[in-house]
């Protein structure tokens, strides 16, 4: 892998985890409207994260590939061009 590759998943990583523990701390205090909007705001930054990397490395799981999406199109490997 390349550093830049590892640079950006390291950074989807770090995105995700402070969801998730924004995410569990609001399921005890549902009330503070300062970390709803934080994690509003992470949920942003980690789909646009997501993008990039989808648009330079392919998707991560195949959730985020759309499923059969991929058995209809070529292959990375086969594309030399991106529509990103």
């Amino acid at each position: 892998m390349t550093n830049m590759k590892n640079s950006l998943k390291h950074r989807l990583m770090s995105v995700r985890f402070a969801m998730w523990e924004l995410h569990l701390y609001l399921d005890t205090h549902c009330g503070d409207a300062q970390a709803a909007e934080l994690l509003n705001k992470y949920t942003e930054k980690y789909r646009e994260l997501l993008r990039e990397y989808e648009c330079k490395y392919g998707p991560i799981t195949t959730e985020d590939g759309y499923g059969a999406k991929w058995l209809k199109s070529p292959f990375p490997w086969i594309n030399s061009g991106s529509d990103c």
